[in-house]
């Protein structure tokens, strides 16, 4: 379950209400959660919690839609797709697997985006949008000049821009669906202590001792 509280439909403002009856029909998504794509929607009722900041995401998922971006949607996809995998978001990551289908990039693409540096499906500015996309999301935004150098011989400013915003814009949302448990990323950390069988530690470190004597 998220960490946060899900408003329920009855609560919710007219944005919100909206978007709940776009995706959920006339089920309240609390009660009879559930969307199209098999996410449990829960990102949108748990947003929904602090309505203008329901209502600015929102208007993110717009920008990056537009037909005003001059960005090829194959490009933006493949960031957006990397900076959920690199963030370690299996909602972001999943939802955008699915995103660049629909916009037409090619499935040996999609599945080569976990190992993206030792393929050979991709055009060198894919490659290059792919580097700037781990070093905005896994280095905080440490560029190289020679890599941004490269992505300049075949995306413009507005490109690049754009292309910046919107790969910073999901590492943004890769991190708190991780942070509050929300879609796909309700999971447990697997980095967690593995018990040893009873009196093993101990019994390690006589030995240890034990060589060191």
């Amino acid at each position: 379950m998220p960490r946060l509280r899900q408003v329920p439909k009855d609560e919710a403002h007219p944005t919100a209400r909206t978007l709940y009856r776009m995706l959920f029909g006339e089920r309240d998504p609390v009660t009879s959660p559930g969307t199209a794509t098999g996410t449990p929607g829960d990102w949108w009722t748990v947003f929904a919690g602090v309505p203008d900041c329901f209502d600015h995401a929102v208007q993110g998922f717009g920008f990056y839609r537009s037909p005003n971006r001059k960005l090829d949607p194959q490009l933006r996809e493949l960031a957006q797709t990397r900076a959920g995998y690199a963030r370690g978001s299996r909602f972001v990551f999943s939802q955008h697997c699915k995103a660049s289908r629909d916009v037409g990039l090619a499935e040996e693409k999609v599945q080569g985006i976990p190992a993206w540096s030792t393929a050979t499906c991709y055009s060198p500015k894919e490659r290059a949008v792919l580097a700037y996309t781990d070093c905005l999301v896994l280095e905080g935004g440490r560029v190289p000049d020679a890599l941004f150098e490269v992505l300049r011989r075949d995306l413009d400013d507005t490109e690049i821009l754009e292309l910046t915003y919107i790969a910073s814009l999901y590492e943004m949302h890769a991190t708190m669906c991780r942070a509050l448990r929300l879609e796909f990323d309700d999971v447990d950390d697997p980095i967690t202590e593995v018990p040893a069988p009873e009196g093993a530690s101990s019994d390690v470190m006589a030995a240890v001792d034990r060589v060191q004597e």
